[in-house]
């Protein structure tokens, strides 16, 4: 449940500033010269995927869809404008009506993509298709890169389960974003609580070494909390030490002690030793965390370790490494007027160094081979074909300005468990390659 099932308000304020000062100087231009109600297609995608990655996993859709319906020029935006001088009066006039009323397909939230993936195509005039541009790639070149590195853990902890921890390591806005991007990408809850208030992700939390050290014994610390708790809580027994603080802990709470967390030291060597003494005291049911600043790597090399749930940070939220997954926006067909039937165009850039861009408004396709299991990712312009039709890969987000295709974040979550169990199983080694899948153009 998030905030709003509960009835609370939650902060929407306008998006229109989330933007590069040149999408409303491009705009000023058009509209002088003409060309800014010509009916264009714009469309989201990367060139390569990062180095040594074998898939990219689409997050953020459920976010561009808020921003989109709340990309409104208000007064005091209005206001910032015309002091700034950034564009003229006439413009000012057209962004104070400025609702965006084009059409939006996409991969749905949660899906794979791989190289040349039209992940988002925007429709409509030009001037209302082009301001969207850079909050669009803020949030998926955000929240895709996130969700990849969860998906990478996830895949690595073979279904033990995860935690989100990373606020303290990034920004507190972004922090919410990554905590969704995380949850959408395998990770079963957060310790951030306003990503549990805004997005009904469930949240988890217990103490820290501070609480120890406040205390004059960790036995005192220990009481403290499960008298507060309940037996079911987590103690933190790494702080003096680790053999003597799992005894207390087993003394304080009983067998029914629900978990120990481990944040330090040879995980793989103190987890064993931990499994061995809580089975010797008889709490055989109490579980282990671990954390430490792990990544996918790290949680690999613990699959042998009695570990039942990981915590992970500053690797979660930073993109293991790849914090961005270098989405563009590019404009890919265009019409010669602003005749609503006028036909379009396909426009491509064709610059050097790897940069060109591929026109024509494009169709997406995974063809399976004859185990079902994806064998390509099938990218065209023309008609479909018969044997692809019905794996199609772009759905319907945006119509006539309208959303039509919200939610729940729980469907993103299983449909990427779903995704990515379609691959080749080559998709979840952690040694670097190519990605799992090739990108056909027809």
């Amino acid at each position: 449940m998030n905030a709003a099932d509960l009835g609370l308000p939650v902060d929407v304020p306008s998006t229109a500033l989330f933007t590069d000062q040149y999408e409303l100087t491009m705009l000023q231009a058009a509209l002088r010269g003409g060309t800014a109600d010509r009916r264009s297609v714009f469309e989201v995608f990367t060139r390569r995927l990062p180095e040594g990655r074998r898939y990219g996993v689409l997050a953020g859709v459920g976010r561009v869809l808020d921003a989109v319906e709340n990309f409104r020029f208000d007064p005091a935006v209005l206001g910032f404008l015309r002091e700034r001088g950034i564009v003229d009066e006439p413009t000012l006039e057209w962004l104070a009506r400025y609702r965006f009323s084009g059409d939006i397909w996409g991969y749905p939230e949660g899906e794979v993509y791989f190289p040349g993936s039209p992940v988002l195509r925007v429709e409509g005039s030009f001037a209302e298709c082009v301001l969207l541009e850079t909050v669009i790639l803020s949030i998926l070149n955000h929240d895709s890169a996130i969700a990849a590195a969860a998906s990478r853990m996830s895949a690595a902890a073979g279904g033990r389960r995860l935690i989100e921890m990373g606020a303290r390591r990034t920004h507190e806005l972004a922090a919410v974003a990554a905590s969704r991007a995380a949850y959408v990408g395998g990770f079963d809850s957060t310790s951030d609580l306003a990503a549990g208030f805004r997005y009904g992700i469930p949240t988890v939390g217990t103490s820290a070494h501070a609480f120890t050290l406040l205390h004059d014994s960790e036995r005192d610390a220990f009481q403290a909390q499960v008298e507060t708790l309940g037996r079911g809580t987590t103690l933190l027994v790494d702080t003096y030490d680790v053999t003597e603080a799992v005894r207390t802990a087993v003394e304080v709470a009983g067998p029914e002690l629900g978990a120990v967390r481990i944040d330090s030291g040879d995980l793989l060597l103190v987890a064993h030793r931990v499994r061995s003494q809580l089975d010797e005291l008889g709490a055989r049911d109490t579980k282990i965390v671990v954390t430490s600043d792990l990544d996918e790597y790290a949680i690999a090399s613990l699959a042998a370790a009695p570990v039942d749930a990981y915590g992970v940070g500053t690797q979660l939220v930073t993109g293991s490494g790849h914090p961005t997954c270098s989405m563009v926006y590019k404009l890919v067909a265009r019409a010669s007027s602003a005749d609503p039937k006028a036909p379009l165009t396909p426009v491509a850039k064709k610059s050097l160094g790897g940069k060109a861009s591929v026109g024509g408004r494009k169709w997406a396709a995974r063809r399976p081979d004859a185990a079902g299991v994806a064998e390509a990712e099938v990218v065209g312009t023309g008609p479909v074909p018969p044997e692809l039709a019905g794996h199609q890969l772009l759905v319907e987000l945006v119509k006539g300005g309208d959303v039509v295709a919200r939610e729940p974040l729980e469907t993103a979550r299983a449909r990427h468990i779903a995704a990515r169990a379609g691959l080749p199983m080559s998709a979840i080694q952690l040694s670097r390659g190519e990605p799992v899948l090739p990108t056909e153009y027809l």
